[in-house]
């Protein structure tokens, strides 16, 4: 009451000094003007740029927030779009200046700066935008009976913008990275006759398969903390798993099952977490929302660059795929895959560098120039064709961008696994096993500790880190080759090809090839300020793959202890040269914690719902030689 009665005073005061002003002034005073606008429009004096906020609407009446912004004065210009969960109005004002190119991406300078438009939108159910979220929302059908998916929503942006941006030419092209990337694909779903081009960075294509949420059955654990962020309030950043600064490897392990850490912090509430924990294996839910099986079967007919990361942490899998299932379309438009020697979405960072490695300049900058941006011209301005090829690679090991006609250009040469621990290109002329003793208790870390899954520094590096921090563990078995005498080059994927039995009745097997340097090689960086590459041990690739799945993704099955089973999956794609004198190294272990759930090693139906008695220890067997001549194929150009 008394907090009223002062407001009360001071309105009253207020209002006595406004008509003492307005006495004084002889000018009339609105009492009140409301403190929310509708629509931000502003057109600086002093600034070079145009800024339109706007609520476009969708078919079915939703309206989503979108911001448009280009330099003063531009006309007759290609739009270019990105459509994201993660905040459109924050994309379009990264600090306070005059300047456009310092409010927005550093990637979309060149572009605002040659006379695009630029245009941010929230996806729907996403920050300011209206609607209801879904993760990842399938393309209307048996998963979705809305008739409502991204697809139809890029339609109807598309069709908005061109209809009222004045400054249009008509032509839009739409690119991301990650979600955004996801976003990029589905827009070229029935696409708008506009849409004239598409640029996907690192996307989300197969969520089980090799992308987000799992790799080959295994459950990526830091999932659940991602799916809580972006499905709480609207893409809340702020709604975090309250863990503290613990080491997360300690966290996940006392929790249990990675359905037992959902469970303890409330996470199992996320509709998306539940199904996860729902679907376990590659049913009708993944199979039917698999981006590349949905563009596999329709016509490509946007131009489309596909680009990652030679070591993406997060989405290796999905542009590959997409480049798999479209390479062959007949008719199809032209189609480019592009790795870089880069991070997940490093490509619109700075690629100078990436954990201990050092590259040739700023290789995310001479991608954007050298080729995003002459493609992304000729489709939308009618620039000069740059003729982009099949394949457009960094070869990592000697610094230098490479252009092919086809991908992978490598053909898969068996590198052989054999006895002391021995690799080679040779047939092993022995037979044996080696063994190692994978106890749940006690999983491989895929860091050193202290594990922090929300460091930014560990978490994009951790692909590149020297493998060495393992040396020593029992459980870790490595198979080494003799120093190179030429160098070898690798175009494509590796594929692994390993014959492995357990005492148990399920496994997981996790394979890192990697490039050992010599003893003598030198520093990465200047003036020391890198540790030293003598000894360093590159992982060209690191993959798993859960053992109940191998014979099939969709029915899960016991394995059979003490049968040697063949394990055949496939790592990332790389373009990697190992020089002369290093050594090509393959290493083999049972868990990668906590970036991957733990197998319990005992089969149980749902491993989200394994109870503590069920994770037991087991002895692994790698067989070599004769009748399980465990390798890798290397993809080898001369």
């Amino acid at each position: 009451m008394i907090r009223s009665r002062t407001l009360l005073a001071a309105l009253a005061l207020s209002t006595t000094l406004l008509s003492g002003i307005a006495r004084a002034d002889s000018a009339p005073v609105t009492a009140m003007t409301p403190d929310v606008v509708d629509k931000y429009d502003p057109v600086l004096p002093a600034a070079d740029y145009i800024r339109r906020d706007v609520m476009v609407p969708m078919r079915d009446g939703t309206k989503l927030y979108t911001v448009i912004v280009m330099k003063k004065g531009v006309k007759n210009a290609p739009i270019v779009l990105w459509r994201s969960p993660y905040d459109a109005h924050g994309d379009a004002a990264r600090g306070h200046s005059l300047r456009l190119v310092d409010l927005i991406p550093a990637m979309d300078a060149p572009l605002v700066e040659d006379g695009y438009i630029r245009v941010y939108q929230d996806i729907r159910g996403m920050h300011r935008s209206e609607g209801q979220f879904v993760m990842n929302r399938p393309l209307a059908g048996p998963l979705n009976p809305t008739g409502i998916d991204e697809s139809t929503d890029a339609y109807d942006t598309i069709d908005w913008l061109v209809k009222n941006v004045p400054e249009s030419n008509g032509k839009v092209g739409v690119l991301g990275s990650s979600y955004l990337g996801f976003t990029t694909l589905m827009a070229e779903i029935n696409p708008h006759p506009a849409l004239k081009v598409a640029i996907a960075e690192s996307p989300m294509v197969d969520g089980w398969i090799g992308d987000d949420w799992f790799h080959n059955g295994a459950f990526r654990v830091s999932g659940l903390d991602y799916a809580l962020e972006i499905s709480t309030g609207k893409g809340d950043a702020n709604a975090t798993v309250p863990h503290g600064n613990s080491d997360d490897y300690t966290r996940y392990l006392e929790a249990g099952s990675a359905g037992d850490y959902a469970r303890k912090y409330a996470i199992d509430t996320v509709p998306f977490v539940r199904k996860l924990i729902e679907n376990p294996s590659y049913g009708p839910f993944w199979s039917l929302q698999a981006v590349d099986k949905l563009m596999a079967v329709r016509p490509l007919t946007v131009p489309t660059m596909l680009e990652l990361g030679q070591w993406d942490q997060e989405d290796s899998y999905g542009a590959p795929a997409v480049y798999r299932a479209l390479k062959d379309q007949p008719g199809r438009a032209p189609l480019t895959l592009v790795i870089g020697p880069w991070r997940h979405s490093g490509a619109n960072h700075y690629g100078y560098e990436l954990g201990a490695l050092t590259f040739a300049g700023d290789t995310a900058a001479q991608w954007r120039r050298d080729w995003m941006k002459p493609f992304l011209d000729h489709w939308l301005k009618d620039a000069p064709d740059p003729h982009a090829p099949a394949a457009v690679t960094y070869a990592t090991g000697i610094d230098k961008w490479e252009q092919s006609p086809r991908w992978p250009m490598g053909t898969p040469t068996a590198y052989y696994l054999g006895a002391d621990h021995d690799a080679g290109f040779a047939v092993p002329t022995r037979t044996g096993t080696v063994s190692w003793v994978a106890d749940p208790a006690n999983p491989v870390p895929f860091v050193p500790r202290p594990v922090s899954l929300g460091n930014s520094a560990q978490w994009t590096t951790w692909l590149v880190h020297d493998q060495r921090f393992v040396s020593g563990r029992p459980d870790v078995v490595t198979f080494t080759g003799a120093p190179l005498d030429h160098p070898v080059h690798l175009m494509g994927a590796p594929a692994v090809d390993i014959w492995l039995a357990t005492s148990g009745t399920d496994a997981d097997v996790v394979v890192k090839l990697i490039d050992i340097y010599p003893d003598d090689a030198p520093e990465a960086g200047s003036q020391g300020a890198k540790p030293t590459m003598a000894g360093f041990e590159l992982p060209i690739g690191i993959e798993i793959f859960r053992g109940r799945y191998i014979n099939s993704f969709a029915k899960p099955e016991a394995l059979k202890p003490g049968a040697f089973n063949r394990f055949r999956f496939a790592l990332p794609n790389v373009d990697h040269v190992v020089l002369p004198g290093h050594r090509i190294a393959v290493q083999v272990q049972s868990s990668l914690f906590p970036l991957y759930d733990r197998n319990p090693q005992t089969f149980v139906p749902n491993i989200f719902l394994a109870k503590p008695a069920d994770y037991k220890a087991a002895t692994m067997q790698i067989g070599y030689g004769g009748a399980t001549p465990s390798a890798v194929l290397l993809p080898i150009v001369p």
